[in-house]
């Protein structure tokens, strides 16, 4: 069984002017798992003050040693999914409001993609942190056609995992928007949860009902299937009424995006077995929980393992850690 836990071991907290900054270096060949990690407390706002010993993280049972500890510095990749198809229509206005109010959110170091699917996908702005560029190609989405979202899901993560193992440490995220309705996918649900399970990619999910034409199995399926997308990548799912909640959707994404911690170890057992490896993540204060992916594949050269390859490229960025 699959799930996250709070901590129950009480800590004083560390205030933020004795934490130190350290730079952040590793052998070369040495495999890295990272997690990216919210935290909430009982009010469900975001806590961001948190040291690295407050964290307990283990692997299948097993304690693991934090080899890296960020909660601002990492830089951000986001890929924004825009439904596109004709069914949106009536929705085009607010989605395209609440997707620029997100990117410009966005820090200068962060970059992002948007891509508008209907039966095919069509990237309009490739990663970039212009938020100018990004914004205009929000302008130009327009409904037409049916819609494959199992295809484009799968796609994106493909393409996110390439990425991950190409380039330096960073977060990267889809935020989603759809009304649920996969109509000309060829992927089937289940191997686009296979590949977010296996991938280090969190998903964020925005389900918005098509209209009263909806058929209700549809949206159940779609229910389903972007609620455990986001349980398993350690993301979340939302269910706006209507098109007028976005905005306050994409701003809790926003705002999670940013008040995230990333954390990375070192496995104790080093076998690349292909067999699933179980994350879990428990706080050592009372009255929090946390939100992150839960567990990995240990294949070579995976997603979920980030190779740093040597220490320049690994390590060029800083990180808050207790003294």
């Amino acid at each position: 069984m699959l799930f996250t836990a709070t901590g129950a071991y009480a800590a004083d907290p560390i205030p933020a002017s004795v934490r130190a900054t350290h730079t952040l270096s590793f052998p070369a060949g040495v495999e890295l798992v990272n997690v990216n990690v919210s935290v909430l407390n009982v009010r469900e706002r975001f806590v961001t003050d948190l040291g690295r010993d407050d964290f307990l993280l283990l692997e299948d049972g097993v304690p693991q040693e934090l080899t890296m500890f960020a909660q601002e510095e990492l830089p951000l990749s986001l890929v924004m999914l825009l439904d596109m198809s004709a069914s949106m229509n009536a929705n085009v206005r607010a989605v395209r409001q609440a997707a620029g109010r997100l990117i410009q959110k966005l820090r200068p170091q962060d970059e992002a993609q948007i891509i508008e699917f209907n039966t095919s996908q069509r990237v309009l702005q490739d990663f970039t942190s212009d938020q100018g560029a990004l914004l205009k190609a929000i302008q130009q989405t327009r409904p037409n056609g049916s819609t494959a979202l199992h295809n484009v899901l799968y796609i994106t993560l493909k393409d996110l995992a390439r990425q991950s193992k190409a380039q330096d440490l960073r977060r990267r995220a889809i935020v989603l928007l759809s009304d649920g309705q996969d109509t000309a996918s060829m992927v089937t649900d289940d191997q686009v949860m296979e590949l977010a399970r296996s991938a280090e990619i969190n998903i964020y999910s925005i389900l918005i009902a098509a209209g009263d034409d909806a058929e209700e199995n549809e949206l159940e399926r779609a229910r389903y299937l972007l609620t455990s997308l986001a349980r398993e990548s350690g993301g979340q799912s939302f269910f706006p009424r209507d098109a007028t909640e976005l905005m306050s959707v994409y701003d809790r994404i926003a705002q999670e995006l940013q008040s995230q911690y990333s954390i990375g170890y070192i496995p104790k057992n080093p076998s690349l077995d292909g067999g699933w490896r179980q994350i879990l993540v428990m706080l050592q204060k009372h009255g929090l929980r946390v939100r992150h992916r839960l567990g990995y594949y240990a294949v070579p050269d995976g997603p979920s393992r980030a190779k740093t390859g040597d220490a320049g490229r690994a390590g060029a960025f800083a990180f808050n850690a207790r003294p």
